[in-house]
C-alpha cells in the first residue's frame, strides 16, 4: 500500500522548517511491531514506536513536525490501521487520521481538556488538535446501563464465584501475632478469616492494617506492646485491645468493624458487593451452615470485588453495547480520585509520597487517609511504583520488623523487601490512561486481579489519578 523505506528515527527529516514542534504519537490498540508513517516523511519511512514502561498496549514516539496540516497511519503486525479516535479523512492512502500543528507557539490553544478525545492516543507538546468533543454521558443512558448490571447481580447468587478448585485459608484466634502474619506474607494473600474454636464459629478477618495498628504500636514510645508480646500474644489478645488502640490513634473506633461481615452460598452477588462497599473491607468470606442455629459453618469462599466484576464482564462480553456508560472515557465521568483540574474528583484529594519518604509516613497516610495504597513518584510526578496496605507483610519475613525503626526506613527501602509480590504478569504498577473507556478500565481490574489502576499521562507516566474496584462499583450500583 505504502513504499516501504528504512526504519529510521524518531525526527522529520524531510522538511526543513524554521520551527519545529516535538509531538508524541501514541497508539494504544496493542500489538508486537508498530510503526508511524504519514504526510511528513511523503509516507517513505515507517518510524517503529516503542511500547510504554507499564502499559504495554500502549506504543509512542516523537516526533518533530512542522507547522501546518499532517497525515499519518499506524502500521501495526503487518497492517495499516487509523486510529477511529482521532480525526480521520479518506486521503490517496486511504483512511488516514490527521493533525494540525499551528505555526506560533504563542497562540496555540491551551492544554487539550478533558473533553478531547485524541489526548489519550496522542500528547502534544505546543500543537493545536481539532477533533470532536467527547459525547456526554446521557441521564437515561445512565439509568439503563446501571439496571441492567443490577438486575445481573440480583440475579446470580455468591456460589458462583467458587472455584472449581482452591484453598481457602483461616486462621485460629489462638495462634500468635507473628506466626499469623508470617503465614499471609508465606502464602501470599492480605487477609485471613479468623475460627474461635471455642464458640465453634467464625468471628472475624485478620488483615494488612491489623499488622500496620501493630507496628505503629511498637514504634510508639509510650506504647506497652514489646517485641516480645508480639511473639506470644494471641490474635484474640490483639482483638480485644484494638478497638482501645484504634480510638488512641484516630479517635473514631467505627473505623474498624468488630463483627464480622460474611456472606451466604445463596445471597444475591448485589447484596455481596454492597456488604464489601458499605463495610470498606477487602473480603467477605461466604459461609454456609447446613444446621438452622448456624453451628458447623463450612468456610466455602472469600468474595471481593474483583471476583464480583469478573462475572460481570463474563455475562456482558459479548452485549457490551447495551451497557452505553461503560462505553465513555473515565474523564468524562465521575469516578476515581483525580489530581485537581485534570478531571472530576470524589472531593478526596489524592495522595502521593516520594521514595525517600518515611515508611511510618506511609503508614500514617494509610490509616489517616483510610486509603488501601499510594502512588510513589518522582519530582516531576511520574510513577515509579505504589505502596499498598498488603505490602507490610513483607515486613514479616524473616522478623524485618523487629530490626527496623518506621522512621528511619524509607519506602524505597521498603519495597526492596516486597519485590515480586504483589504483583500481576510481572507488573506491580496497574495503570490506564485518562481517555480508556470505564469498559476497558473494567476489563484490566477483572482480568489482572489488581484492585486499583493508577491513571497516568502517556510517555512521561505523570500521575494523574486512581481509580479503584469500590470507585467503579460504587459508580455502577449509584451508592
Amino acid at each position: 500500500m505504502f513504499a516501504s523505506g528504512p526504519e529510521t528515527g524518531h525526527e522529520n527529516r524531510v522538511v526543513s522548517r524554521p520551527l519545529l514542534f516535538p509531538t508524541r504519537f501514541i497508539w494504544p490498540y496493542g500489538g508486537s511491531r508498530v510503526f508511524l508513517t504519514g504526510s511528513f516523511t511523503r509516507w517513505s519511512e515507517h518510524i517503529p514506536m516503542s511500547p510504554v514502561e507499564g502499559c504495554p498496549t500502549v506504543f509512542q514516539v516523537i516526533c518533530r513536525l512542522s507547522p501546518g496540516y499532517h497525515q499519518f497511519k499506524f502500521f501495526v503486525d503487518g497492517e495499516w490501521r487509523h486510529d477511529e479516535r482521532q480525526p480521520f479523512v479518506n486521503g490517496n492512502y486511504g483512511v488516514v487520521n490527521t493533525v494540525y500543528i499551528a505555526g506560533d507557539p504563542d497562540v496555540v490553544s491551551p492544554c487539550l481538556s478533558p473533553e478531547a478525545p485524541s489526548r489519550s492516543n496522542m500528547d502534544l507538546d505546543d500543537v493545536s488538535i481539532h477533533s470532536e468533543p467527547v459525547p456526554t454521558m446521557s441521564d437515561a443512558d445512565l439509568e439503563v446501563s446501571r439496571h441492567r448490571i443490577a438486575t445481573f447481580l440480583s440475579g446470580h447468587a455468591a456460589y458462583e464465584l467458587l472455584p472449581d478448585s482452591g484453598k481457602v485459608v483461616a486462621l485460629d484466634v489462638n495462634i500468635a501475632v507473628k506466626q499469623a502474619f508470617h503465614i499471609l506474607h508465606e502464602q501470599g494473600i492480605p487477609v485471613a478469616p479468623l475460627w474461635d474454636s471455642l464458640k465453634g464459629q467464625f468471628v472475624g478477618v485478620l488483615s494488612a492494617l491489623d499488622f500496620i495498628l501493630i507496628l505503629r504500636e511498637l514504634g510508639d514510645h509510650g506504647s506497652n506492646l514489646t517485641e516480645e508480646e508480639l511473639e506470644t500474644h494471641t490474635i484474640s489478645f490483639w482483638k480485644e485491645g484494638k478497638v482501645h488502640l484504634s480510638i488512641q490513634i484516630d479517635g473514631d473506633a467505627r473505623s474498624y468493624p468488630r463483627h464480622l461481615v460474611d456472606a451466604g452460598p445463596y445471597d444475591s452477588l448485589k447484596d455481596v458487593a454492597l456488604r464489601i462497599l458499605k463495610s470498606k473491607v477487602a473480603v467477605v468470606p461466604i459461609i454456609h451452615s447446613s444446621s438452622p442455629d448456624g453451628s458447623l459453618p463450612q468456610l466455602l469462599n472469600l468474595a471481593t470485588l474483583s471476583e464480583v466484576l469478573k462475572c460481570i464482564c463474563r455475562h456482558f462480553k459479548h452485549s457490551s453495547s447495551s451497557l452505553p456508560v461503560i462505553q465513555q472515557p473515565i474523564c468524562s465521568i465521575p469516578l476515581g480520585t483525580w489530581v485537581p483540574n485534570i478531571g472530576e474528583s470524589n472531593g478526596r484529594p489524592l495522595a502521593m509520597l516520594r521514595p525517600n519518604a518515611s515508611l511510618g509516613a506511609a503508614l500514617s497516610l494509610l490509616v489517616q487517609a483510610n486509603v488501601s495504597s499510594i502512588p510513589i513518584v518522582d519530582e516531576n510526578d511520574s510513577l515509579l511504583d505504589i505502596y499498598s496496605r498488603s505490602d507490610i507483610t513483607a515486613l514479616a519475613k524473616d522478623k524485618a520488623y523487629a530490626q527496623i525503626r518506621l522512621d528511619e526506613m524509607s519506602i524505597h527501602q521498603a519495597l526492596q523487601l516486597c519485590q515480586d509480590s504483589n504483583s500481576f504478569n510481572g507488573q506491580r504498577c496497574q495503570m490506564c490512561l485518562r481517555f480508556d473507556t470505564l469498559h476497558k478500565v473494567m476489563e484490566q481490574l477483572a482480568n489482572t486481579g489488581a484492585r486499583r489502576l493508577v491513571i497516568v499521562e502517556a510517555g512521561s507516566k505523570r500521575v494523574e489519578g486512581i481509580i479503584s474496584l469500590s470507585d467503579v462499583f460504587k459508580f455502577l450500583l449509584g451508592v
